[in-house]
Order: C-alpha cells, then sequence, then structure tokens
C-alpha cells in the first residue's frame, strides 16, 4: 500500500469513526441536545447522508487515484469532490450500462488468477467502479445543496397562523464545510390559513399532511422558497442577516427561529493541519482509528417582536421581525446570533492523550465535550 493509499485509508476510518459516533449522540435520548427533539432527528438524518458520500468516496478510491481534503481549514473534503459525486449520481445509470455485472465481474477476476497466478488489477478496478456507481445512485449522498423539507406543521395559538418547521442544507464551497439549516416560519398566507387553521384556531385534523413534506408547505411559495434557500445558504452569511433576508422577501412568511448547525471542523492525526497543537497531542494516540477530534456549531436567532405592517391608500409596510442579537456576549454579536453551542466530540483514548499532555482545559474551553468510548457517548465530561 502506498504511503497516500495509507494516508486515505486512515482518513476514512477515522471520518467514518467520528460520523458514526455523532450520529449515535444525535439518536441518544440520553445526549443534551435530545431536548431539542426533532432538531436532533433531523441533524442525524443529514449526518447519514454525509456518511454515505464518504462510503461512495471510498469505493471510488479503487480506480480513481486522487482524493482532496482542506487539511489546513476544514479536514472536509474540497467541493469539487461533492461537485463530481453529483455529476457521477447522474451518469450512473449509462456508466453501469457498459460495466459487466458483479457476478461476471467475480468470475473473471477468479479465472484471471488461476491462469496468470497474478491480481488481476484492472478487473478489480471495473469491480470498484460498479460498487461505487450502484451505491451514488441512491440519492442519500450529502450533495452540494439539499432542497428544503417540511418536517412539522402546527398553529400558533397567538396569532392563529399555521407555522412549519423547515429544513435543508448546503456544503460551502469556500469554507468546504456541511451546513444544516432549519427554520420555524408562520405563513399568513388567506389560503393556508384558511386550510389549516380550523374555527377553534388548532390545526384542521381533516386535512391531511404526509409529512415530511418536500419543499415548503405553501405551494405557492415552494419554488421561490428553494430558490432563496439556495441562495441564502453560504457560511459567511449570519444567521440574522439570513433571516432578515428570509423576513424581508416573503411577505406571508414570518421567520420566527432559525437554526444553522455547523458540522466541522474536523481534526485527524497525520491528515489535517487546522490546529498544530491538536496535531501534536492526536499524533501521540497508539489507535489510528482514535486519533482524531470532531466540532460541530449550533447558531440560533430568534424573533423577540414582531412589528405590525399597514396599508395605507399610497404606500404600505409588511409585518417585520426584530431578531434579538445578544451583545452581550462579543462572540454571538460577531456570528450574527441570538445564542450558539460549541460542541466537541472525541474518542475516549484521544482524550486521555490531550488531558495527560494538559491540553484539554486549553483546547475545549468553551466547548461541550463528548466522549466516545465503546460505541456510546458520555457528555458533561
Amino acid at each position: 500500500m502506498t504511503p497516500e493509499n495509507e494516508a486515505a485509508a486512515r482518513y476514512f476510518s477515522a471520518i467514518t469513526a467520528a460520523l458514526s459516533g455523532l450520529e449515535v449522540f444525535m439518536r441518544d435520548d440520553r445526549s443534551p441536545l435530545y431536548r431539542h427533539g426533532i432538531v436532533a432527528k433531523i441533524v442525524a438524518e443529514y449526518i447519514a447522508r454525509l456518511d454515505k458520500s464518504f462510503s461512495c468516496w471510498r469505493n471510488r478510491l479503487g480506480f480513481m487515484d486522487t482524493f482532496r481534503i482542506s487539511r489546513a481549514d476544514s479536514g472536509y473534503p474540497v467541493f469539487q469532490n461533492l461537485l463530481e459525486l453529483e455529476n457521477d449520481r447522474r451518469q450512473a445509470d449509462s456508466r453501469l450500462a457498459n460495466i459487466p455485472q458483479g457476478g461476471e465481474l467475480r468470475e473473471e477476476m477468479a479465472d484471471f488468477i488461476l491462469r496468470h497466478k497474478e491480481f488481476p488489477a484492472a478487473l478489480q478496478k471495473s469491480m470498484a467502479e460498479r460498487l461505487y456507481l450502484e451505491d451514488v445512485k441512491s440519492e442519500a449522498t450529502f450533495g452540494p445543496f439539499i432542497l428544503a423539507q417540511t418536517a412539522k406543521v402546527s398553529v400558533n395559538p397567538k396569532t392563529l397562523r399555521p407555522y412549519y418547521l423547515v429544513h435543508w442544507a448546503s456544503f460551502d464551497g469556500s469554507a468546504n464545510l456541511p451546513l444544516v439549516y432549519m427554520v420555524t416560519v408562520e405563513d399568513s398566507s388567506e389560503s393556508m390559513v384558511r386550510q389549516l387553521v380550523d374555527a377553534n384556531g388548532k390545526l384542521n385534523e381533516r386535512v391531511d399532511i404526509p409529512l415530511p413534506v418536500d419543499g415548503l408547505l405553501n405551494p405557492e411559495l415552494a419554488h421561490r422558497f428553494d430558490d432563496f434557500t439556495e441562495k441564502n445558504s453560504a457560511y459567511t452569511l449570519s444567521p440574522a442577516t439570513i433571516a432578515v433576508n428570509l423576513d424581508k422577501d416573503f411577505e406571508p412568511l414570518h421567520p420566527k427561529q432559525l437554526r444553522r448547525v455547523v458540522l466541522g471542523p474536523f481534526y485527524s492525526a497525520g491528515i489535517t493541519e487546522n490546529n498544530s497543537t491538536v496535531t501534536e497531542v492526536l499524533a501521540k494516540v497508539r489507535k489510528s482509528e482514535n486519533a482524531w477530534l470532531l466540532t460541530w456549531t449550533i447558531q440560533e436567532v430568534f424573533s423577540k417582536a414582531e412589528k405590525p405592517g399597514r396599508r395605507g391608500l399610497f404606500s404600505s409596510e409588511k409585518t417585520t421581525q426584530e431578531f434579538f442579537i445578544n451583545t452581550d456576549d462579543l462572540e454571538a454579536a460577531r456570528q450574527g446570533v441570538s445564542s450558539y453551542e460549541n460542541h466537541a466530540l472525541i474518542p475516549h483514548e484521544a482524550y486521555q492523550a490531550l488531558y495527560a499532555a494538559g491540553e484539554a482545559q486549553k483546547i475545549f474551553s468553551g466547548y461541550k465535550v463528548h466522549i466516545l468510548s465503546n460505541g456510546q457517548v458520555i457528555s458533561d465530561v
């Protein structure tokens, strides 16, 4: 195995272990994030997509020589890899038609070994390509942009408007980071209020809503909403900016809360160079599959009040939200949020190494630390 292949194998083992551990954390009813219920469930679904992408990329290495990651910044694959994955998904059927079936390839490989007493490298590449294309066809990967879904519908008893929990995701091409967005938005469209709110001010039980629904539940705004989310999902935009833009661009929509989950950076011994102290300590971890650290940030901005709109003969103003920015916290003000949480997930062996080196307190200052041990996540350490 070449040094490049060894490094790739270590990287894939580490990131797969990290994402699996993070998914365990998100789905564990004992985890501190589980109090958000549906939020943790939604994030876990996107983590599963990321995991699927890495499974595909690992297969791709069987027939392609290059795979680039953002070593000095996020620790994730560079954006080009996602574009190639998406392109391969679209072309999968036509390419598979030109590759023999798996059973046929296995027979040819066995026959080649018997006749030539050599490893059938070309046939192995064809098999790897077939496995990759069959995997990538599923559409369950984490693409450059993942369209919105409505995950929950209810009615605000005070405003008597229906509200939706809508989520979407993107992979930021500049920061090379996966981003998950969730917004709770009230809808004052007359047609939606009429359909969804009953005479008692509750959700109309006679309307069948097969959740999750692709896109925004309001069909008149769904396409515009998709366009908006695709243009307003950059990491450089603060959650407050995105919420204000949404409030401004859609007269009947009233965003009450917007969350962004930034899944990274990721640190891996011998691979990433995004933190010299972490890299040096992780390099001392005995088992390479335990020499990693995954961080994530949950950002939130919420509306503290609603300014009523007015309609006049010559001019009118739409109802607008007043979003709360915590200016008492300099970091919250810098991020453009009401609140934020920094989290870190690390294997037990790696945490012990950081602790023994006297670096744990400094590295994890301001973070909620979660330790992965024997397939379980221990929090509040």
